[in-house]
């Protein structure tokens, strides 16, 4: 059984989650500021998801060390 992309998929929600919270810094540099709350909602819902991807893959792992 191979493992799961653990690591890529959390490395890729963390950097989407930096790329909308610096497209929220802009667009409120911008005047864009209706737009500025939902984009750093979404920014904040990737880093959880990241997050908790990282506490499922430890979780994982020490599943696998326990069998």
């Amino acid at each position: 059984m191979t493992q799961p992309p653990f690591a890529t998929l959390s490395t890729a929600l963390a950097a989407l989650g930096t790329a909308l919270g610096f497209l929220a810094v802009e667009l409120r540099a911008d005047g864009y500021e209706q737009y500025v709350e939902s984009v750093a909602t979404a920014s904040v819902l990737m880093f959880t998801t990241a997050s908790l991807t990282v506490v499922t893959w430890v979780r994982y792992r020490r599943q696998l060390n326990s069998d």
